[in-house]
């Protein structure tokens, strides 16, 4: 009777947990809660509240500064957006400026990342240069190209040089967006050359010497070897550029302020425009929600036809 139950409690006593690594785990779980605990704080702080806020208060009438509570008002807000001929000037140029700087400001970040894609001496100065105004700040070069855009500015005195009248950049309608649009591109381009350049270096070299080997161009090494390894990295320049091209604010906000004639008028402008200069929170949470859904459908189709071509089989 003794030799079963001493048999009897053997797996048991095989299956226990070791008392020293179950605390040792438990220490593990506490550290590593700890360390999440400032960034889950922040995200819920500055991400996870407004957006909540933001769903809450486009329903409602809340306005910056009242001495009246908010009241739920439905859908009126949005009625009232839609009815709104600013709302789909802004919109419009939001788009425009997406299409135009999505497509040209990606080719142009690949150019250059394929010309520092080298070895040769001083090349780290070129790829310095070329990052420069990523690092910059966005005000201050807004500001910048303010003065250069000038009537009497640095690029209408260029232009007479050589024979040609330069235009009102930013004070003529038909101007205006397409200037912030170059602003817009030479700044944010150095940033898309170095994820391009850490694209490119990636591929194998083995795959050029043997296409070299094959009788391979450069322009069929570039379509046959280096865009098909650049793949994933072109799905990630395209959202991100997307979402920032979406963004446009601080560019409108210094250089233009919407106009002339809501000629450069964006969506992101007129939401903060309507809530903190014109202190109707419901009415700019109702813009930034319509916002939030345009960019969440834009990015989703976009990265459905930008795909790998496994995940479609």
């Amino acid at each position: 009777m003794t030799v079963i139950d001493a048999a009897s409690h053997t797996p048991a006593a095989q299956t226990s947990v070791n008392p020293t690594r179950r605390k040792t785990d438990g220490h593990t779980r506490v550290a590593a809660t700890l360390m999440l605990l400032p960034a889950a704080v922040l995200m819920l702080t500055f991400l996870i509240i407004p957006i909540g806020l933001t769903f809450v208060l486009a329903f409602t009438n809340a306005r910056l500064i009242s001495p009246e509570p908010a009241t739920f008002v439905g859908v009126d807000n949005f009625l009232r957006l839609f009815d709104n001929a600013t709302f789909w000037k802004s919109l419009t140029n939001t788009v425009l400026f997406a299409v135009v700087v999505v497509p040209v400001q990606s080719a142009v970040a690949l150019g250059l990342a394929v010309l520092i894609n080298t070895r040769m001496r001083g090349i780290n100065f070129f790829r310095t240069v070329y990052f420069l105004p990523v690092v910059t700040s966005m005000v201050v070069v807004s500001m910048l190209w303010m003065f250069m855009y000038q009537p009497d500015g640095l690029i209408n005195s260029v232009l007479a040089k050589v024979g040609i009248q330069g235009p009102d950049w930013l004070g003529d309608p038909q101007w205006a967006l397409l200037s912030i649009i170059l602003l817009s591109i030479w700044q944010a381009c150095g940033f898309h050359m170095i994820i391009w350049l850490s694209g490119l270096q990636t591929i194998p070299g083995e795959l050029y010497e043997a296409a070299a080997l094959d009788g391979a161009s450069r322009w069929r090494q570039f379509t046959n070897v280096t865009w098909p390894g650049l793949r994933q990295t072109a799905v990630f320049i395209l959202i991100t550029i997307t979402i920032a091209a979406f963004s446009l604010f601080t560019q409108v906000n210094i250089m233009t302020q919407g106009g002339p004639l809501d000629s450069t008028s964006t969506v992101v402008y007129m939401a903060v425009r309507t809530g903190f200069q014109q202190q109707q929170t419901g009415y700019a949470s109702a813009i930034s929600l319509v916002f939030f859904v345009i960019v969440l459908a834009v990015s989703l189709v976009q990265r459905y036809f930008t795909r790998d071509k496994e995940a479609k089989r």
